[in-house]
């Protein structure tokens, strides 16, 4: 059995990148000897193992064949005559094929370091049209590396992925894997621009287009160091449906409460220096600032990524003012009046709404 360092850990190490973990194929070994090692086998479609010292991924090394439509639609090989090359042909970019022995010898048969010092994101084979989520991972790193350019017959394959149908077979949990981390990446908008090109955006995300000022705002929020709820709530605001594109890519619930927020309160924030202290206290009611403070303070951090950015220090100086009322002694003080269930929630409104007044004179 020999085992190689494969992958993105090599990539990163040419680049002058520390490498997250290392991914290792082993060629010239079964099930049964990795198991009498002491592995602990994690794979469930094809032979992956746990290291027992280092807990680092070892997988048999192996080749595929197409089945059946999808990313799953793969029947998988795996066994000792498989060599390092073959394992190597099977991947996608040349810049993840690549391996270094244990003598720390490079491997490269498909030419990744030449492409990595071309700044060139190239497929490995025409195999490359059968799995729809390289499509995804390539726009990725399209974000990851803004100066990487994709080979134009690379961008051949990926619209031949659109064409043939199989962006369609994608499961929503797979698209939005690699679209959050695609949007958490240095220059996301680069991500929108590939997926537009080769024409996956309207069928991944419907009504979502890859105009200026969205790629605009979502590269200011990751300059700025955003959250990915804040990103993606940037990233959806005007003109994509909200609610179907967060079911549609089943997002987590940050992101969605944070999108749908968002969208519903950029203008009223927009215009709020103009608001009377009334309809601010609404505002942030609306906005549940009294509850998730926090969350509100995100949603005002992405609001400045928005071209113009809104004036927004009254509106938080008035806020704190609103908050720093003491509504259980507003609540007991309007019990002791007689009153009772909302005209309680109305004391403290109005309470509110004079803290308000007062910080805005």
């Amino acid at each position: 059995m020999q085992l190689y360092v494969v992958g993105g850990a090599v990539r990163d190490e040419l680049l002058g990148r520390p490498a997250a973990d290392r991914d290792w194929v082993a060629v010239g070994a079964t099930p049964e000897e990795l198991l009498a090692l002491g592995y602990k086998p994690v794979g469930r479609d094809f032979p992956v193992f746990l290291h027992p010292q280092t807990g680092e991924e070892v997988a048999l090394a192996r080749t595929e064949r197409k089945s059946a439509r999808g990313y799953h639609g793969f029947t998988f090989h795996a066994s000792p005559d498989v060599t390092l090359e073959q394992d190597l042909q099977r991947r996608d970019l040349t810049i993840n094929a690549m391996a270094r022995d244990a003598q720390g010898r490079l491997i490269d048969p498909c030419g990744g370091e030449r492409d990595l010092r071309a700044r060139v994101l190239r497929h490995v084979s025409p195999a490359f049209a059968e799995d729809p989520v390289r499509l995804l991972r390539v726009a990725r790193f399209a974000a990851r590396w803004p100066d990487f350019t994709v080979a134009p017959e690379t961008m051949a394959l990926l619209r031949q992925l659109v064409d043939d149908g199989e962006v369609d077979a994608l499961v929503a949990e797979r698209v939005w894997q690699e679209c959050s981390r695609g949007l958490m990446e240095v220059r996301p908008s680069r991500m929108l621009e590939l997926l537009a090109a080769c024409g996956a955006l309207p069928r991944l995300a419907p009504g979502l287009d890859a105009g200026p000022e969205r790629l605009a705002r979502i590269d200011r929020a990751a300059a700025a160091g955003l959250s990915l709820p804040q990103r993606y709530a940037l990233m959806l605001l005007g003109g994509a449906d909200v609610e179907a594109i967060s079911e549609r890519w089943r997002v987590d619930t940050a992101c969605r409460e944070m999108a749908a927020l968002l969208a519903r309160l950029h203008e009223r924030l927009g215009r709020a220096e103009s608001f009377d202290a009334a309809a601010l206290v609404a505002l942030l009611d609306e906005g549940d600032a009294w509850r998730r403070g926090g969350r509100f303070e995100a949603l005002l951090a992405a609001t400045q990524c928005l071209d113009p950015a809104p004036p927004l220090e009254r509106l938080r100086a008035v806020w704190r003012a609103a908050a720093a009322i003491d509504t259980a002694a507003v609540a007991a003080a309007a019990a002791a009046r007689g009153a009772r269930g909302p005209a309680v929630g109305e004391a403290i409104v109005q309470a509110r709404i004079a803290a308000v007044d007062a910080a805005r004179r």
